[in-house]
């Protein structure tokens, strides 16, 4: 039970200070308690938070990016959608400079479980015959049982919107779900959904930061989807297939730790725009290393650089996108625009590289190359106007 020693903290408009009010435009629903929390009953009740919505969407990323890895072009366009929806519910229950490890952990993990369902794929292929079935019947099978189990497990774990939180079984009560509320409010005052309202909803489109930003994840999708299909034919040149599907690997896990240090300091220090650009230097560096170097271990290491940098580079500019729009409808308006772009990224990822430009894939290389310039120049531009 609250002991109200201590009042409430949240961020405020600069992210500091403490909490001067409970109400706002956006907040339409009564509280039902003005019960105050100490600072450890609060991490206790985030924490409840990062097991439920998070822990239960794991559950659907992993099985998805293991699926992802036995499929092609389709599932990236879906991969683009699925994330800039995870990220509008996500966003609605924490504060901006919450937010960059609660993605990263989300995105990550499922990078990471996508990399080994390489290698599981792999290992499935080997049960051929068995049961009178083709070892790819045997991926299909085994996978799909996983992913319904996951499925399965997500349903009864997920949860909504945090003013219906309450309602969920075995979650938080009404005075918890109030003090969520109050914490989101006095950050950015729009934790309560609004009525729907087709004005309000295509308002956004007249503002220019929304195209920047869906254009900004649209080089994103394609750097990371271009060398996520030309990563086989580089590890291919370094071992026989089963060592190439055991160095994906690497790469991913080097990218898992190196996002989630970003998202660390970036939360911690309040950046955003900053570790974007560093990124997509850093992407650039692996690319001219993978262009212009021909021995494949060299390559290897600027493919590390790539992968970091660009596919890395997810978490933080859903986190900056996400910091600088108020509003459900125009978190609504947003999320559309990042999956149309991101699927469009998606497509374009996958003809980046094509086979009459081995072995080196220069035009694919200077595409690449040039997302990240754009990246940028609108990060910096939107930064300069911030």
């Amino acid at each position: 039970m609250p002991s109200g020693k201590q009042i409430e903290k949240a961020p405020g408009p600069c992210g500091l200070g403490e909490v001067k009010s409970d109400r706002s435009p956006a907040y339409e629903h009564p509280i039902d308690s003005d019960e105050v929390y100490t600072e450890e009953e609060q991490r206790h009740i985030i924490h409840r938070i990062d097991r439920r919505p998070i822990t239960g969407g794991l559950g659907q990323s992993c099985c998805f990016f293991g699926d992802e890895e036995n499929t092609d072009v389709e599932d990236s366009t879906f991969e683009a959608g699925f994330f800039p929806g995870a990220v509008y519910l996500l966003s609605t229950w924490y504060t901006r400079f919450d937010m960059q490890k609660r993605y990263t952990l989300f995105y990550g993990i499922g990078c990471v479980a996508g990399a080994l369902g390489g290698i599981l794929a792999y290992g499935l292929s080997h049960m051929e015959g068995l049961g009178g079935l083709r070892g790819w019947r045997w991926i299909f099978v085994i996978e799909g049982i996983i992913s319904c189990l996951a499925a399965l497990f997500s349903y009864i774990y997920l949860v909504g919107f945090p003013e219906e939180s309450h309602h969920s079984w075995k979650f938080l009560t009404r005075q918890e779900r109030d003090f969520v509320i109050r914490r989101v409010n006095s950050d950015r005052g729009d934790a309560i959904t609004a009525p729907f309202s087709l004005l309000e909803f295509l308002k956004p489109a007249k503002d220019f930061k929304v195209w920047v930003f869906a254009m900004i994840f649209f080089c994103v999708t394609t750097i990371g989807y271009s060398i996520n299909y030309f990563l086989p034919i580089i590890l291919l040149g370094m071992g026989d297939v089963a060592e190439a599907q055991c160095l994906v690997l690497p790469p991913w896990v080097f990218t898992g730790l190196f996002m989630y240090g970003q998202a660390w300091i970036g939360d911690r220090y309040r950046l955003r725009g900053p570790i974007i650009a560093f990124n997509a230097v850093l992407a650039i560096v692996g690319l001219v290393v993978m262009a212009f170097h021909d021995h494949s271990p060299v390559r290897y290491f600027g493919v590390s650089l790539v992968v970091a940098g660009a596919s890395g580079n997810t978490p933080p500019v859903l986190t900056y996108q996400a910091n600088n729009i108020r509003g459900h409808w125009k978190r609504a308006f947003c999320s559309a625009t990042l999956v149309g772009a991101g699927g469009v990224g998606g497509i374009a990822g996958a003809l980046v590289f094509r086979s009459q430009d081995q072995p080196n894939y220069l035009p694919g290389i200077y595409a690449s190359i040039a997302c990240n310039v754009c990246i940028l120049g609108c990060t910096g531009a939107l930064s300069a106007w911030f």
